[in-house]
């Protein structure tokens, strides 16, 4: 396996390097080089990789806590009204809908009739 292979698989181990390459601080050259030079030492690597995990844990926390908040601000009377008023819709569409309408039969008119003679 050349360098570039082993690279690969070392960015398939540590997925949270492509984060610094979609935010635009690394790029994968510098990544390559880097690996280049020092291969998979944790110290080489310790600024993108455990950087990021607290980086996660601490987004997950303000997730949770805005989360919260938001369900604290939510009016429960209102979501119901709102949801009494989808099911009277979709009961009036249903009945629309199961009922049967009464269509005439085709009847072709005679040969030489025109105009309701």
């Amino acid at each position: 396996m050349n360098k570039k292979d082993e690279f690969k698989e070392f960015v398939k181990k540590n997925p949270s390097l492509i984060k610094h390459i979609k935010t635009g601080e690394m790029s994968w050259q510098k990544y390559f080089e880097i690996y280049d030079l020092y291969g998979e030492d944790e110290k080489a690597w310790k600024d993108y990789i455990k950087k990021e995990e607290v980086v996660d844990a601490v987004e997950a926390t303000s997730a949770t806590a805005g989360f919260l908040s938001w369900l604290k601000t939510l009016d429960l009377d209102s979501i119901q009204n709102g949801v009494q008023s989808v099911q009277r819709v979709l009961s009036v569409l249903g009945d629309f809908g199961s009922k049967e309408t009464k269509k005439e039969e085709y009847k072709p008119r005679p040969m030489y009739k025109h105009f309701e003679d």
